[in-house]
């Protein structure tokens, strides 16, 4: 910088400069692109559709129902038969504080089970701790709701809350995630999907251990607009 090989706006780049929303930086008087501000996109998952950047056997994927976009992928998972919230991003970061155990990033989910409602001692075992094959488990909340309950879940292993359930006598019949961390699934009808303002970005970005939100890493997006099928090429 001391020679003046990069710049900023036209104007010699000096050690701790900022660059500006807009600003051109060129080095020997290349311009260098700056990276694309990271995108995210909420996707009411249908059943039956598959959390996979393709399928082998050709079934449809949740990246054939969103816009087609360099470096998408799915922050966590929901299995084929699951249905409701699932993220997609390009932005690493924020996938790993949705879903590092470390983290806690509550999850909710609503389940029906054959049965009907679970009873109060299921619902206990839950919040005290499951022991499973892959490692105990345990519900930050649990409560009853027709048909079966709500629980939330700190942590997305592989089919756990089934596993969960299954464990304390009850049978998931559905299973739909209503809520990630601070956003809820709201109006998105099954297959609709929508892109996360940057206010919506940064309240995900909340910490429920340290209670604190990071810093902002890009712009984000303000786009929000609804829509069901392939996303645009």
């Amino acid at each position: 910088m001391e020679r003046g090989r990069v710049t900023i706006a036209g104007r010699r780049a000096s050690l701790g400069d900022r660059v500006g929303p807009g600003e051109e930086v060129r080095v020997d008087g290349r311009v260098i692109e700056a990276p694309p501000a990271p995108r995210t996109f909420a996707l009411n998952k249908p059943a039956g559709v598959v959390t996979s950047a393709a399928d082998e056997r050709g079934r449809t994927t949740v990246f054939d129902l969103v816009p087609q976009v360099p470096g998408l992928h799915s922050v966590g998972r929901l299995d084929r038969d699951s249905e409701g919230l699932l993220l997609l991003t390009t932005d690493g970061e924020l996938t790993l504080r949705l879903t590092h155990p470390r983290y806690e990033h509550p999850k909710t989910y609503r389940v029906w089970c054959r049965g009907g409602t679970l009873s109060e001692r299921a619902l206990g075992m839950l919040r005290e701790g499951i022991e499973l094959d892959d490692g105990p488990a345990r519900a930050q909340a649990a409560r009853p709701a027709p048909g079966g309950a709500v629980v939330v879940l700190g942590e997305g292993r592989k089919r756990q809350l089934r596993r969960m359930c299954a464990a304390v006598g009850a049978r998931v019949e559905r299973l739909l995630r209503t809520q990630v961390g601070a956003l809820p699934l709201g109006e998105l009808a099954s297959g609709e999907w929508r892109e996360l303002s940057r206010e919506e970005v940064d309240a995900l970005r909340y910490d429920p251990a340290r209670g604190r939100r990071p810093g902002r890493r890009g712009r984000g997006s303000a786009r929000g607009r609804s829509r069901s099928g392939p996303g645009p090429q």
